[in-house]
């Protein structure tokens, strides 16, 4: 496989828009193109489970990102759910804790077993890429942000979660956690030629597989370029 057909297999763009139909039609832009769409809170909670049905029926993988945070029990609930619409990859929150990250995996493995699917990937969230260090300091977090993803990174290794959710500044430190086999999922990568927007903790797409990123999720440079499958072109040839 070529360097630029590696790159490609990495992109996940984030479809984080409200209406169906505008979701859908980036996804047909796109297809052929990159191989993973992301659906975030806003589209999921728009448009529910059938989204993900949709998504698959136009031949991508979809990665569901609503970083579950709740009681294991409703964690447990929404993993079926998950399961059953047929996601790929779905996120919770590391800070859930140990009990709820053991019930999100122990439940998405039955409910694979049941629905006679493969498991999909259970993936912890541990710091947004939106927060810094003063960021958490606000919330009552003493710890730098290399630390807590460090330590909820570890509790999701711990736990049986296939991986996790940081920024490119963490990922060589996270995958040393999880090993070759691990899913180290980066948001906040940009290319040089896109501005940051509201994350604080940024790479460029080479910059974060370097670092030992899986998988790159990469959205408004993407879905608001004048020709979204050209926007990953230049990322593909390394522009």
């Amino acid at each position: 496989m070529s360097p630029q057909d590696l790159m490609r297999e990495k992109i996940i763009v984030a479809l984080d828009m409200p209406e169906k139909e505008a979701a859908l039609d980036m996804a047909r832009s796109l297809k052929g193109h990159v191989p993973w769409v992301k659906i975030g809170m806003t589209l999921f909670y728009s448009e529910g489970p059938d989204i993900i049905r949709e998504m698959r029926g136009l031949g991508f993988k979809v990665f569901v990102d609503l970083k579950m945070h709740d009681i294991p029990h409703q964690v447990s609930g929404a993993c079926r759910v998950l399961v059953r619409a047929g996601a790929d990859m779905f996120t919770v929150h590391a800070s859930g804790g140990r009990a709820m990250l053991e019930a999100a995996v122990q439940e998405t493995k039955s409910a694979a077993s049941r629905f006679r699917v493969a498991p999909p990937g259970v993936i912890a969230v541990t710091v947004l890429t939106s927060l810094d260090d003063a960021g958490l300091a606000e919330i009552g977090i003493q710890r730098t942000s290399a630390e807590e993803v460090m330590t909820l990174g570890t509790l999701a290794w711990e736990t049986g979660c296939d991986g996790v959710v940081c920024s490119p500044a963490e990922a060589t430190a996270i995958r040393g956690v999880f090993g070759e086999q691990g899913l180290v999922i980066t948001p906040g990568v940009r290319p040089a030629w896109a501005e940051a927007g509201d994350q604080a903790r940024v790479a460029t797409p080479a910059e974060a597989i370097a670092a030992g990123a899986s998988h790159l999720v990469i959205g408004r440079p993407i879905t608001q370029a004048p020709v979204p499958a050209e926007a990953v072109r230049r990322i593909v040839e390394g522009e």
